[in-house]
């Protein structure tokens, strides 16, 4: 099982890699805290990942190393997504805007990219069109 959220402010995983880099800067973890807590929890950390949503596709996924509890400033209890330092690519799929996060089936999660799609250099402009044609 894994969970599904829009990663508001980047426009292709470039962005997101570069945010995760200049995040990690001087922390010992790298996390993503949420309003709602995962009642599926020993289902996600089980092998599940995040799977970012960049401009209506899903493109990318995290796997998720740990779901804690967390208490913000204002006292409200939120959830901690820890993840292992790792973007993967995933085969591009439209996604709609929602709120929050939602659980993914694994069977329903898109499959990785192969290595040598994002290694080659090809833009990730290119990887949109190529898989919208089903070549990719």
């Amino acid at each position: 099982l894994h969970l599904v959220k829009l990663c508001v402010g980047a426009s292709e995983i470039d962005d997101l890699e570069r945010w995760i880099k200049d995040w990690r800067t001087g922390r010992d973890t790298l996390d993503h805290t949420t309003r709602m807590f995962p009642k599926r929890k020993a289902e996600i950390l089980a092998g599940g990942s995040l799977y970012w949503v960049i401009r209506g596709l899903i493109l990318a996924r995290q796997p998720i190393a740990g779901l804690e509890p967390a208490t913000g400033d204002d006292g409200i209890e939120r959830c901690r997504i820890v993840f292992k330092p790792k973007i993967v690519a995933v085969r591009p799929v439209p996604k709609r805007a929602f709120q929050g996060w939602r659980y993914l089936e694994d069977a329903d999660a898109p499959p990785d990219l192969p290595k040598l799609a994002k290694a080659s250099g090809m833009p990730e402009k290119m990887r949109r069109e190529l898989s919208e044609l089903g070549l990719l």
